[in-house]
């Protein structure tokens, strides 16, 4: 394996923008602080509509979840739509779902209007039963997403065999409205689409202060220039800047890590999920496979801060189990990133002042949810009186928060070790 920390979506992104950082004050109508899919779709929305915005990132474009994902553009929400139901309670758990039932023809729509070349396959995506368990948790889900009208397809093991090229999975839920992306150039793409539109982008620009009330604030940014807006929106997702303390304590940070291999022959892409859907299982420690454009096989998995020996052992086991058929893998690229938990496991719009709102909580599923909650809040600055697919919210910190990460990475350490060990 080559470096322990090194991203094949930076490798292999059809390019790199290099922007300066702000050096000069600067006057707008929105700033948003984070350049990731939330703050990208919200500044391009925006300007589409005429308003002066700029984008001010501390690192550099999609630096944070968004330049680290797997690259699932997903329809809804990770938690089944019965749940989601119960939390919010029927008509606005039917508005959530419509709206994020339709993000994979936002973003596709984005990527076709905008030009964007981001590896795009909207080949569909499967999520892998794990046993007898899992397929009862798929068939649960399949009921509740017919019932929705989703054009979705459970496959027994044979047929989802054929479709992963493993026999490891009893069975599959197929959604077709699903698709993959190059995550990295995705951003990116949207990025370039923004600038189109006369929106700025800073990079290399951290917001240190926000000062003022009630539609004048003050940014003050690392680079000593200022930005006067007349509204804020906080983008940062699992990368929150240190401003806003709260905003940190509204969700639970998850390590989720990646691993990519030596572009595969041609006669093992022929077996190993010929039709280019990504795939993710149904266990608690959650795991991911995809190939990209190059036929490089692509594993991940929750946990692995550092990404530690243990993890590269238990991926190389894990492969083994569900392809036979493969030789020991070079695993050439190693990379992981922070995934922001809400615990209701939805996301959120919060106001955090007058005139100042924070995106946060997508618990896993950034691409599609990111882009629209982007695209549904510049909706709402233009309009006060659009609805929001959720209602904008107050921050609520989460409670034993530590505890929880503690729980979660522990967890994931263990059961790693026990695979391994098995």
């Amino acid at each position: 394996m080559t470096d322990s920390n090194h991203s094949l979506w930076k490798a292999s992104a059809s390019e790199q923008l290099n922007l300066d950082p702000l050096t000069e004050s600067i006057k707008l109508d929105v700033a948003v602080v984070g350049a990731g899919y939330s703050g990208l779709s919200c500044a391009l929305h925006l300007a589409e509509k005429g308003l002066n915005v700029a984008v001010l990132e501390a690192n550099t474009i999609a630096y944070g979840g968004s330049g680290r994902n797997v690259g699932l553009v997903n329809a809804g929400l990770w938690m089944p739509p019965d749940e989601v139901e119960e939390k919010l309670g029927a008509d606005a758990a039917g508005i959530l779902y419509e709206s994020l039932a339709q993000a994979p023809d936002l973003v596709f729509s984005l990527i076709e209007k905008y030009q964007i070349q981001c590896e795009a396959t909207r080949n569909g995506t499967l999520h892998a039963a794990v046993g007898e368990a899992g397929v009862r948790q798929l068939e649960d889900r399949y009921l509740q997403l017919e019932s929705r009208s989703a054009p979705v397809q459970i496959l027994g093991k044979e047929m989802a065999s054929s479709r992963i090229g493993s026999g490891f999975f009893s069975g599959a839920l197929f959604d077709p409205r699903a698709g993959t992306i190059q995550p990295l150039s995705y951003a990116l793409g949207l990025a370039k689409a923004a600038i189109s539109q006369s929106v700025r982008i800073y990079e290399h620009t951290q917001v240190m202060q926000i000062k003022g009330d009630k539609g004048h604030w003050l940014l003050k940014c690392s680079t000593g220039a200022s930005v006067i807006a007349d509204k804020v929106v906080m983008a940062t997702n699992a990368y929150p800047e240190h401003i806003f303390p709260d905003l940190k304590q509204s969700f639970v940070p998850i390590q989720y890590s990646q691993f990519a291999s030596q572009p595969l022959p041609d006669a093992l892409l022929q077996k190993i999920l010929p039709n280019k859907e990504g795939l993710w299982d149904t266990c608690t420690v959650m795991s991911s496979l995809r190939l990209d454009q190059a036929g490089r096989l692509i594993f991940g998995g929750m946990g692995g801060a550092g990404l530690n020996t243990r993890l590269l052992q238990w991926a190389d086991k894990r492969v083994n189990q569900l392809f036979d058929s493969l030789p020991k893998l070079d695993w050439q690229y190693a990379w992981s990133g922070k995934i922001a938990f809400s615990d209701d496991h939805l996301p959120h719009c919060h106001q955090l002042d007058e005139g100042i709102y924070g995106l946060v909580g997508y618990s896993g599923r950034g691409i599609g949810p990111g882009t629209v909650m982007g695209k549904e809040l510049a909706t709402y600055l233009l309009n006060p009186a659009h609805k929001m697919p959720l209602a904008i919210s107050k921050l609520q910190p989460v409670s034993m928060r530590e505890m929880k990460r503690t729980f979660y990475e522990v967890g994931a350490h263990l059961y790693h070790f026990a695979q391994v060990k098995g």
